[in-house]
């Protein structure tokens, strides 16, 4: 869970295991398996967290070994049965949370100032949790979509309807009066459609999202309005994002649209990869939340593998938009390229910052690459390629990323071929909405 883009569940959701802060701490553990937890802190760094894992008897980095192995249910059972409490003793539990009042000077001034900056004149907002609460809210309720782009249509982290999440965040913007070039609601088709589906008015979903900006929390709402069967999601998601080329009732607009937006690009047969291009033009982004990186393999630049693909992760990490993806120091392969072409992550980044393409980066990096022989070049391709475990350890893990991307795939025996791997596989689940 990207906790830079939405707040975990609220403290007081009880919706795993019947236990305050269990879901939460859940978002949080999986933002920061992800290295996505934002400002949030997980574990021994929060208090009720700490709380909440002394009371099912579990340490943090066993928490988090299993959050990203289990479903929501399947961890809330373990949790029940690990820690051996009753309703009564989770009702305690509860209740010692919910109504806990600040304990001392500074939590006291924490929630004077998120009331009087999110919900001034309020009289009942006394508690820690409502405090925390409000300061969730406060921070995400609004989104800005003059400056970046909502998220994809493809995403499904919204009652499981592909562009819902979308949809989401242009009403969170319309809130804001932050929509920008954007359309919401009955001015945009996509939005009707997506409403119509949903049986739930532009208005109504708009205090909804604004009322909830968890995906989770907000999915329980639009779900108590109105049940949805699997097949009935399966197949309107199908629908609508196949919609494009190939819907003889739209091909024609669709042509239009495209030579409108991307002439050259006749890969691009529906409207939702047309969206997804369009927003990352607007907005002069590489989006990896969309789309992966060049492939680890390319060499294309210069005949150093993996640059490419490192200028894709840096320039999404100075948009905020990097994503699972890690980069510069925080990765394996990024790190062996910068040492090589003696530079440090925030140099390169700042040269991004500046750069607008391929070739301007390589005329910055100038001697760096220049002064390489074709030699050394070739030598570093090779041992980038071929790096592999060294021990039990880094081939477990190996075999269990493997595993989950394609349990078919016995070849993959190297770091590189399992990057390769996990970047089809990911974008291609993400599209594979039927």
């Amino acid at each position: 869970m990207d906790l830079t883009q939405q707040p975990p569940r609220r403290p007081s959701n009880i919706s795993m295991g019947g236990i305050v802060g269990l879901a939460r701490m859940t978002d949080k553990a999986r933002g920061h398996n992800a290295e996505l937890i934002g400002e949030y802190k997980f574990g021994r760094d929060s208090g009720l967290d700490v709380d909440v894992l002394g009371f099912i008897g579990m340490s943090d980095e066993e928490f988090a070994d299993l959050v990203d192995e289990m479903s929501d249910d399947e961890l809330a059972s373990l949790v029940r049965e690990k820690s051996g409490h009753g309703d009564a003793e989770i009702e305690q539990f509860n209740r010692s949370w919910l109504e806990r009042e600040p304990k001392d000077d500074l939590h006291r001034q924490l929630l004077v100032e998120r009331v009087a900056k999110y919900a001034s004149g309020s009289t009942d907002i006394t508690t820690v949790l409502r405090s925390m609460e409000l300061d969730d809210w406060g921070m995400f309720r609004h989104r800005d979509l003059t400056q970046g782009p909502p998220r994809t249509p493809y995403f499904r982290s919204v009652a499981g309807v592909a562009a819902v999440a979308r949809l989401s965040d242009k009403a969170r913007a319309k809130k804001a009066d932050k929509l920008g070039e954007y359309k919401y609601g009955s001015d945009s088709r996509l939005d009707l459609q997506l409403l119509e589906f949903l049986k739930i008015s532009d208005e109504e979903f708009l205090e909804l999202a604004y009322r909830n900006p968890n995906d989770k929390e907000l999915s329980a709402e639009i779900a108590a309005r109105r049940s949805f069967s699997t097949g009935e999601i399966a197949a309107f998601n199908a629908r609508i994002a196949t919609r494009g080329l190939n819907t003889p009732e739209l091909s024609e607009r669709f042509r239009s649209r495209r030579e409108e937006i991307c002439p050259e690009r006749v890969d691009i047969e529906n409207f939702f990869d047309l969206i997804d291009y369009d927003d990352e033009r607007s907005f002069g982004l590489v989006d990896l939340n969309r789309r992966a990186p060049r492939s680890p393999y390319d060499r294309r630049i210069s005949g150093v593998t993996g640059l490419a693909r490192m200028i894709d992760k840096g320039r999404a990490h100075n948009s905020g938009t990097l994503g699972a993806y890690w980069y510069g120091e925080d990765s394996g392969f990024d790190r062996r390229i910068l040492e090589f072409l003696g530079l440090t992550q925030e140099e390169f980044a700042a040269a991004l910052e500046e750069c607008s393409g391929d070739a301007e980066i390589v005329s910055w990096m100038g001697e760096r690459l220049t002064s390489k022989t074709a030699e050394e070049i070739s030598s570093f391709c090779d041992t980038l390629c071929s790096l592999a475990p060294t021990n039990d350890k880094q081939k477990q893990f190996i075999e269990g990323i493997v595993l989950r991307l394609d349990s078919q795939r016995s070849d993959i025996d190297t770091f590189m071929a399992m990057k390769a791997l996990d970047d089809k596989v990911t974008f291609a689940r993400l599209r594979a909405l039927y």
